[in-house]
């Protein structure tokens, strides 16, 4: 998802998504998006001040992630939608949903989901990361840059060779990800800007898997792929 400057992301809106989409920088150049006020944001009260911990997102969760990436973005609840599309499609492996979470309030969240290369030898089943997102309020924190590293980890456990997103490369690039076109790979789609192409090659990425990205269908039926020109 996007919210521009294109960040874990979805689309119209470079975030995230795709990392896709979806999302954003905060503070110190974290993607947390962009968000309001907030305290109350999920099982346990109030956002306080502990440091957040990481880890699996249980159903309990969703409310709250609904909440923070509505917030995050500042739209109408569609990154919203395209994650609880997300985690109930039926393509492809499992999605992995992480939060963080401070004094029992989530506060961040980033979902990888299934994807596929169109490689030259076959279809690689790979990885999106979209959205990313952080609570305006506890942007700046380094909330965002764990996220990433705790989903590139689970993905690495996972056997995945590539990941794939949408985002700010000055963001991104300091953070396991590099420019994907001069990698070898092509965008899904002509409203991706270049630059925010982007992809983690992990230990299981072997040199013949180039070609081209595909989104699983969730996004393209939530218009979550790329940028949309209101002027066109």
């Amino acid at each position: 998802m996007a919210s521009d400057p294109r960040h874990g992301h979805p689309g119209p809106a470079p975030l995230g998504h795709q990392g896709g989409g979806e999302v954003e920088p905060d503070g110190e150049g974290e993607p947390g998006e962009r968000n309001g006020p907030g305290k109350r944001n999920g099982p346990g009260g109030a956002a306080g001040g502990g440091r957040p911990v990481v880890r699996r997102e249980v159903a309990a969760d969703h409310p709250a992630v609904g909440e923070l990436h509505t917030r995050a973005f500042g739209d109408d609840g569609r990154v919203s939608r395209l994650v609880d599309a997300l985690r109930v499609a039926g393509a492809g492996p499992a999605p992995m949903s992480f939060v963080a979470v401070a004094d029992g309030a989530v506060v961040g969240h980033v979902l990888l989901s299934h994807g596929r290369l169109d490689a030259p030898r076959r279809i690689v089943d790979v990885l999106s990361l979209s959205p990313l997102g952080v609570l305006p309020e506890f942007q700046g924190r380094g909330i965002g840059t764990r996220l990433i590293a705790h989903a590139l980890a689970a993905a690495a456990e996972a056997g995945a060779p590539l990941v794939f997103l949408e985002g700010d490369p000055g963001y991104y690039r300091t953070r396991g990800f590099e420019p994907a076109g001069p990698a070898g790979f092509r965008s899904p789609s002509l409203r991706i800007p270049e630059p925010a192409f982007q992809v983690a090659r992990l230990p299981a990425h072997e040199p013949w898997m180039t070609g081209t990205f595909v989104y699983s269908e969730t996004f393209w039926a939530h218009d979550c792929v790329g940028l949309r020109d209101p002027e066109a």
